[in-house]
């Protein structure tokens, strides 16, 4: 059994244990049902004994007794507290144990500022925390849905993490949908499926989509994205690099210009025709040569047109103006394979992570060195860099020690104090391939032969990643690559499209987020967004020093108008609340509504009174009136209403009396009340009409009508019971 800390009490589970079988450990999870999953239950989740120790050793053998701190497991309540450790002392522990500052006084001033730094500084915003100077026991994932309260490893989801800090996405419910099949383009045959890691195995851009293919040549398919559907059995036109490809990239300011890496250590740069190929093509407008060995991987420069980087086996990084076609800067620093490199979105630096285990940042133009290193994913298998949060982050994906899948943010600038966070994803041997949407800060992950698509999105602040919906499909994707923001759609609240390879089609695939009020164009999730398939400047002009910055672009249609200036609206219930069905009126309230109703039927009693507008009006005319209210009134609200009517037949006497009033009986009486005092009393069955006599029928009358009551429901048994044994005559 998991400790208290473990639950994920947002969805009301109570109890988790850890069944070990022959070959594996299965988390079992028992919750209680609650209708509402936005609510933390207080019921069900007395506090609980914390994770900080109560004392010290030293203070258990002199004789005291202390309990453990309790903490109550209501996210709203933030019951993290700070990492503690004798090894790694916070500040608090500095000053309380003498032992403890004594030991410190010894250790290198370096080491001890490191380690200060870290114990009181990230340790405190996030459970997750690894350096080159924690040690392996003390360093723990986000993928511990408890952060640092109970020390178990559960479930790689990150939903209960969230729960503990109360932290959600607006994305968190996002839907991963294909598209209808008119949109496909199928019968794709004869698909490369050894193409390197560092290669994501398909590249789109706004026209066209680039595929590898098997055999030899090194062939590439280029399909039209506007002439989607099934593909001639027949061979179709590609372009022949010549050797196997390494990698490949579309310019993102030339639609018709593909670079592609070969395993000669050559980058070949193609042009495709207007309208697409109609026929196969094998000589190259560009070949860029420097490397003298296998290329792993090129990019484009984010604002500068020609500008093009690649990594190679040489262990170098190397930097092209495809203009001129020549080589330009030379990165070095490197000691081991090159995994990945991306350059940030400003275009002023560019990020690697090696295979020794080091994430660098370089500034070509000013350094041919690494101007920051720090520590990065362990283990040979592979890793991928890309730039978050303004490019003031790094998201790393790779493994870990027990070759896991995991993710790791860094902070730009302080790379040597190592990962932020660590969120262990799931066991897999591909290396998971990061699309980050700068607009809306949402990182999609996943990696080739994979069958599903993992959505966060990241934060600046703990904890760090927000876990999302993420998509599923039938079979295994070949690659996946992500479309320009222009081409969703943004009355369907789609904020990113995706083409998914599978084995033999390639499928666009969308991703929405479900709202309510689609007629209204939802400003909160659609930013202006960068033109970033136009050039800012040229790549002569970024050598030479200058920088440059996209322009922005609305994606607001002009019929729609803004969800943040759409009307407010008064929410209207559709039901009354339970209380007023349930809610059950004392005798008091009942009199009290009834004087009300009756004071509104007869009038103000400082106003005349009825009889005051006709002459020789008597005391039993004026009991006649209200005959006619006895007989609509015992109807509906039987003795409550005699008691109210007693009263207010006593008062209106006593007024009447007052006034002097007394009369005879006079023929304007039915004109008034639409019958005559004899004709009341035949109805009420009475000789005068007298409070008492008024009682005694309503009385009467309740008897009456309990008898009918009775009668009918003897008589609806009876016929159930000849219909049962069909004997009519009963």
């Amino acid at each position: 059994m998991l400790p208290k800390l473990a639950l994920d009490v947002m969805s009301c589970e109570v109890v988790r244990v850890l069944q070990l079988t022959d070959g594996f450990v299965v988390p079992i999870s028992y919750s209680v049902p609650r209708k509402s999953g936005q609510e933390f239950h207080a019921d069900l989740y007395p506090d609980t004994p914390g994770h900080i120790p109560s004392m010290r050793v030293e203070d258990w053998w002199t004789g005291e007794n202390k309990q453990i701190e309790r903490v109550s497991l209501d996210p709203a309540k933030g019951r993290i507290k700070s990492f503690t450790s004798s090894v790694i002392p916070t500040q608090e522990t500095r000053s309380s144990h003498p032992e403890t500052r004594s030991h410190l006084m010894k250790m290198e001033p370096a080491e001890d500022k490191e380690r200060e730094k870290i114990s009181s500084g990230r340790s405190s915003s996030s459970s997750s925390l690894t350096s080159p100077t924690t040690p392996s026991s003390l360093v723990q994932s986000a993928s511990t849905t408890s952060g640092l309260s109970s020390g178990f490893v559960t479930s790689p989801s990150q939903r209960s993490f969230q729960s503990i800090l109360g932290s959600s996405s607006k994305f968190r419910h996002n839907q991963g949908l294909v598209l209808h099949r008119d949109s496909h383009i199928t019968n794709l045959k004869g698909l490369n499926l050894t193409t390197p890691g560092e290669c994501d195995g398909l590249c789109v851009n706004r026209e066209r989509v680039a595929v590898p293919l098997a055999g030899s040549g090194g062939q590439i398919a280029i399909l039209e994205l506007s002439k989607p559907g099934r593909l001639p059995d027949t061979a179709i036109p590609t372009i022949q690099n010549g050797v196997a490809v390494a990698d490949f990239s579309w310019d993102p300011f030339n639609a018709h210009r593909l670079a592609v890496a070969g395993e000669d250590a050559k980058i070949r740069v193609w042009i495709v025709p207007k309208g697409g190929l109609t026929e196969t093509i094998s000589e190259a407008s560009c070949v860029l040569q420097g490397h003298t060995e296998k290329i792993y991987s090129i990019k484009f420069h984010p604002l500068a047109d020609g500008i093009l980087a690649s990594s190679s086996y040489d262990l170098t990084v190397r930097i092209w103006d495809i203009g001129t076609g020549r080589e330009v800067k030379l990165l070095r620093g490197h000691k081991e394979q090159i995994f990945s490199l991306a350059w940030s979105p400003d275009g002023q630096h560019l990020a690697t992570v090696s295979k020794d285990g080091k994430v660098r940042i370089f500034d070509p133009r000013k350094s041919v060195e690494a101007i920051e290193e720090g520590p990065g994913p362990v283990g040979p298998r592979g890793a991928r860099v890309v730039w978050v949060c303004a490019a003031k982050y790094l998201l790393v994906s790779g493994f870990d020690s027990r070759s896991e899948r995991q993710i790791s943010l860094y902070q730009v600038g302080t790379l040597s104090s190592g990962p932020l966070v660590a969120l262990s994803i799931d066991a897999s041997p591909s290396t998971l391939i990061p699309f980050y949407d700068e607009d809306t800060s949402v990182v999609f992950l996943t990696g080739k032969g994979d069958t599903r698509t993992y959505v966060y999105e990241v934060i600046v602040e703990a904890p760090y990643f927000l876990e999302c919906s993420s998509f599923s499909s039938s079979d295994p994707h070949k690659g996946f690559a992500f479309l320009p923001k222009i081409e969703c759609n943004v009355q369907e609240v789609e904020f990113a499209k995706a083409l998914r390879l599978s084995q033999n089609s390639i499928e666009p695939v969308v991703f929405k987020v479900p709202r309510v009020k689609k007629e209204f164009f939802q400003d909160d999730i659609f930013p202006e967004t960068s033109v970033w398939w136009q050039a800012c400047l040229s790549g002569s002009a970024w050598l030479a020093g200058s920088n440059g910055e996209h322009r922005k672009m609305s994606l607001q249609p002009k019929n729609m108008t803004p969800v943040s200036q759409a009307p407010k609206e008064i929410p209207v219930r559709k039901y009354a609340p339970s209380s007023v069905y349930l809610e059950e009126k004392s005798d008091e309230q009942k009199k009290e509504e009834l004087l009300s109703a009756m004071v509104g039927k007869l009038g103000n009693r400082d106003d005349p009174l009825p009889q005051d507008s006709f002459e020789g009006v008597d005391d039993d005319e004026w009991a006649r009136y209200l005959a006619q209210i006895i007989v609509m009134g015992v109807q509906v609200v039987g003795r409550a209403f005699t008691r109210a009517l007693r009263q207010e037949f006593a008062a209106s006497q006593a007024a009447a009396n007052a006034r002097g009033r007394a009369g005879r009986q006079s023929a304007a009486t039915s004109s008034l009340t639409g019958m005559t005092l004899q004709e009341a009393k035949q109805i009420l069955n009475v000789s005068k009409l007298t409070p008492e006599e008024i009682e005694k029928v309503v009385r009467a009358k309740e008897r009456l009508d309990e008898e009918l009551r009775i009668a009918q429901q003897n008589k609806e048994n009876s016929q159930t019971g000849s219909h049962s044994q069909q004997h009519p005559e009963t």
